[in-house]
């Protein structure tokens, strides 16, 4: 009879379904989770670190991620947000969507220090304009030599109201132009040969010999020196300096699974995911790696100067700017 109990016991267990793991929502852009990108490694690394399965859903560029956010609102599937810049933070947090990280913001590394205790930053990087020497012998040398440079040399921007490169440009074009950027827009407008939603739109532009010039990032050539054995696309060096992105994640107020959005926050300062940001996101980490970065890193344009809005400027005044660019650029 014991025998035929445990047998019942062993069978009823073999019958029963197994567990259901946690599971982590992650909203990014697309690029995180492109074939090169660090998301499939970040993925596989973070699970072994927890009985959990990591979901990435890529929506386009940051600013489009912020908006799609917003509108579902307290019904969203995500857990975390990741990929927001400093930029969007005041704005983000505004929404009352966001929870504290609960991460000892020390661990953080990025120019200026960390305080913030709702958004851990976990990447940083120039922007820059990158140009094709093999197309381009005379780069521009400053924002103003871009701004009245010749027409026939286009450039390949991203859209300010969806992109957080194309946000980042007109910040940069707003601290070296203040009251006449308008005008500056206006000048610059010939030399723009589109504007892009995103990013990897406009880079896929640009490596196919679209145009000569796109604004991306000081850290871009790197990617080209390691995987493709090539120095022939460069970052410019401008005189007036380089705007700054501090790329973060936060974790959503509604998730239902905080403790485990708690764990991959702390992840993402460890060297499990730092290690793929110089090499597979092609910008600079935000905390220790396991080893030094490649080379090429010390290739790279070092801008002289720094140019940075706090977020609470940006939110007072992203409305109003955007709507002075595209009356500019569209009038």
């Amino acid at each position: 009879m014991k025998k035929l109990f445990l047998t019942l016991i062993a069978a009823t267990a073999l019958a029963l379904p197994a567990a259901a793991k946690d599971a982590l929502t992650v909203y990014t852009y697309n690029s995180f989770v492109a074939d090169w990108g660090p998301g499939a490694k970040i993925k596989a690394t973070f699970e072994k670190t927890c009985d959990c399965d990591l979901t990435f859903v890529a929506l386009g560029d940051g600013v489009a991620m912020l908006n799609r956010l917003k509108l579902e609102g307290k019904g969203t599937k995500a857990d975390v947000v990741l990929g927001l810049d400093t930029n969007l933070t005041a704005e983000a947090k505004a929404t009352g969507l966001f929870a504290k990280h609960g991460v000892d913001v020390k661990r953080a590394q990025v120019p200026g220090g960390w305080s913030d205790d709702t958004f851990l930053p976990y990447d940083y990087g120039h922007f820059a304009v990158v140009y094709n020497t093999e197309m381009m012998k005379d780069p521009p040398k400053s924002l103003d030599e871009l701004v009245n440079g010749d027409a026939k040399e286009k450039i390949i921007l991203e859209d300010p109201r969806a992109s957080t490169p194309g946000l980042g440009f007109l910040l940069w074009m707003k601290q070296v132009y203040g009251d006449k950027s308008a005008e500056a827009w206006k000048k610059l407008k010939p030399r723009i040969l589109t504007t892009s939603a995103s990013w990897d739109d406009a880079y896929a532009l640009f490596t196919k010999g679209e145009a000569p010039m796109v604004f991306s990032y000081v850290t871009s050539p790197a990617y080209h020196m390691i995987e493709e054995k090539t120095d022939k696309y460069q970052a410019a060096n401008f005189a007036e300096g380089h705007y700054l992105q501090v790329e973060v994640a936060g974790i959503v107020e509604g998730s239902a699974h905080k403790a485990l959005a708690q764990k991959f926050m702390h992840f993402m300062l460890t060297p499990g995911f730092q290690d793929e940001i110089p090499t597979a996101n092609w910008m600079l980490p935000a905390a220790p790696t396991s080893a030094p970065l490649p080379d090429a890193f010390n290739k790279l344009v070092k801008p002289a100067k720094t140019l940075l809005y706090s977020p609470e400027e940006v939110a007072a005044h992203r409305r109003d700017w955007i709507n002075e660019w595209f009356m500019a650029v569209n009038g």
